[in-house]
């Protein structure tokens, strides 16, 4: 499928039906339980610092297992599945002193998730499945001081989040991702960042991909860690004409729900929502079950809140096959046509 292609089907499936997004990627990979060794595998057996945790690097010491969890997710009936890419950014990959590897994790990462999709695309053509190859927030802020006492301190500038952000879309572009997903925003400006690189990728290439952007509210007081509330965090990123606009992280359905629809009662583009399975207890796990979560995205559904669902931490195949079953038959949300006026947004929402 040629990205022209691919493009019109996911225009034309949107319009048809509300999509199936994939589940948690770290919540499958705990499962298996993996140690040190398994993580290095042999192409890092020898690397001078611990690398357990890097969940991306599996895409190239593990791809069976990331490319089984693919499979999975698909087989639960999910529409678009995300690459292992979360942190693969030179920045986050810093943390393991693997940052000359970035753009191997983000090619090898888009080309396993090519593979699940065209395996399953060939087996139904008519339900076609489609790559969304994730952009992470980064392990840094370019809004906020990570010392106290200097307010004007800061760790990551726009640049260098630009020039990280542009390498891992073309990688992603290169494994042949059919989208981007800008997700888990907690800083408009890391997001900024990631959009402009974006754009800087496509002009460069000559192509242009859909783009989805997914902000994360942080807790109860609704608003982003960089301190938006989600009407203002949407007129911050309206002018990449996104294909979607969403939610995913931190709360559970219950909770996110009033800002998924504050989203939704602006937004001209389609709406998209990724919850948690519920918050974390205190072992940090996740409790919501598939039929409880599905309860949830069903009645999100039928009120008209959301064109694509899917899960966050603590969600699995059984959770997305829940959702595709109680989904099915609902008419995708319609896109609000607001009334022309100027929209501006500080930490608050600004219409005159």
């Amino acid at each position: 499928m040629t990205q022209v292609t691919a493009k019109a089907a996911l225009d034309a499936a949107a319009k048809q039906r509300i999509l199936i997004l994939d589940g948690a990627m770290g919540t499958m990979i705990q499962e298996y339980k993996l140690d040190e060794e398994a993580y290095r595998g042999e192409r890092f057996a020898d690397w001078h610092c611990d690398v357990k945790g890097n969940n991306d690097l599996l895409v190239l010491t593990q791809p069976k297992i990331i490319y089984d969890i693919h499979c999975a997710y698909l087989e639960a009936g999910a529409d678009i599945i995300e690459t292992n890419t979360f942190n693969a950014t030179t920045i986050s990959m810093a943390d393991y002193d693997m940052q000359a590897i970035t753009r191997d994790i983000n090619v090898e990462a888009a080309k396993l998730a090519r593979k699940a999709c065209d395996e399953f695309n060939a087996k139904t053509p008519d339900k076609p499945r489609f790559v969304a190859g994730v952009l992470g927030p980064t392990n840094r802020t370019a809004s906020i001081s990570p010392d106290v006492n200097d307010p004007g301190k800061r760790n990551v500038t726009f640049d260098q989040l630009v020039e990280a952000y542009t390498e891992a879309t073309h990688a992603l572009m290169d494994g042949g991702s059919d989208l981007i997903l800008i997700e888990t925003i907690f800083d408009t400006l890391n997001a900024k960042a990631a959009a402009f690189a974006v754009e800087g990728v496509f002009e460069a290439r000559g192509e242009r991909l859909p783009v989805m952007i997914s902000g994360t509210i942080t807790d109860a007081s609704g608003r982003t860690l960089s301190g938006q509330t989600a009407e203002a965090f949407y007129y911050s990123m309206r002018h990449i004409n996104p294909f979607s606009f969403g939610l995913n992280c931190a709360l559970g359905p219950d909770l996110l729900r009033q800002y998924v629809d504050e989203v939704g009662s602006v937004a001209e583009t389609l709406v998209s929502a990724h919850p948690n399975a519920g918050l974390p207890n205190e072992f940090g796990e996740y409790d919501m079950g598939p039929e409880e979560m599905a309860a949830h995205i069903k009645e999100w559904a039928e009120s008209g809140l959301v064109n694509i669902v899917g899960g966050c931490c603590g969600s699995t195949p059984a959770h997305i096959a829940a959702f595709v079953e109680v989904t099915q038959g609902i008419a995708p949300r319609k896109p609000v046509k607001p009334e022309v006026r100027m929209r501006l947004s500080g930490l608050e929402p600004f219409v005159l």
